[in-house]
């Protein structure tokens, strides 16, 4: 018995540890003001997330979000940046108002969908009833996996996970050749235009110091 309590006290203390992780990055995403600082913020955090994933045996998520939100968000983002600057403009007090609101009526929203939901446990919910029943009962004798999600999303329907991995991957493929590669990179255009434009610019100037000595 003080075998399993100790067992229990040790995950819960990992789940507080990743949590305090997540929170500690969250808040130093919302104050730095350096794009590329933000966005290798968000790859830990996301790395961070999938290791919280596998510690609640939901390793299905932890896979879609390391994959997902660690590497092909942190490329796609990294790639983005070069058509910016590097450091994020400061904002009024006033314009933070309105994104604000929008979070507060979402959540309230949100809030207010639960209220619709069935209770934990109930057996006339969508969760235990039907074919979801069905996997609750041949899961851990078909994969010896306790979480459910993950044999339901790797096997029973693993032709849909494929679906969805290949829509994700067109995705992310899509945005790649929309920012380009290497020399022919929207990027590169732009860099090389300013280039240009600032060299045709020094031509056409003349030095003030010749100016002042043209005869009048």
């Amino acid at each position: 018995m003080q075998g399993v309590l100790a067992n229990d006290m040790g995950i819960a203390l990992v789940n507080i540890f990743l949590l305090a992780i997540l929170f500690v990055v969250a808040v130093a995403i919302a104050r730095m003001r350096s794009l590329f600082a933000i966005v290798m913020l968000s790859g830990i955090y996301s790395l961070v997330s999938a290791t919280w994933y596998v510690a609640v045996d939901a390793v299905d998520v932890a896979f879609t979000e390391a994959a997902v939100g660690a590497g092909m968000s942190t490329a796609v983002l990294l790639g983005a940046m070069l058509l910016t600057s590097r450091t994020a403009k400061p904002e009024h007090l006033f314009s933070r108002i309105g994104p604000m609101l929008v979070c507060v009526a979402t959540g309230a929203a949100l809030i207010y969908a639960t209220v619709d939901l069935p209770a934990l446990g109930d057996p006339n919910s969508a969760a235990n009833t039907g074919v979801g029943y069905t996997y609750l009962e041949i899961n851990w004798y078909d994969t010896g996996i306790p979480n459910v999600v993950t044999p339901v999303l790797a096997s029973y329907r693993g032709f849909d996970t494929l679906g969805e991995t290949t829509v994700v991957f067109t995705a992310g493929l899509a945005v790649a050749l929309l920012l380009g590669f290497g020399e022919r990179s929207l990027a590169e255009m732009i860099r090389r235009e300013d280039k240009g434009g600032a060299r045709t610019k020094g031509k056409g100037q003349v030095p003030t110091a010749a100016k002042d000595e043209e005869p009048s």
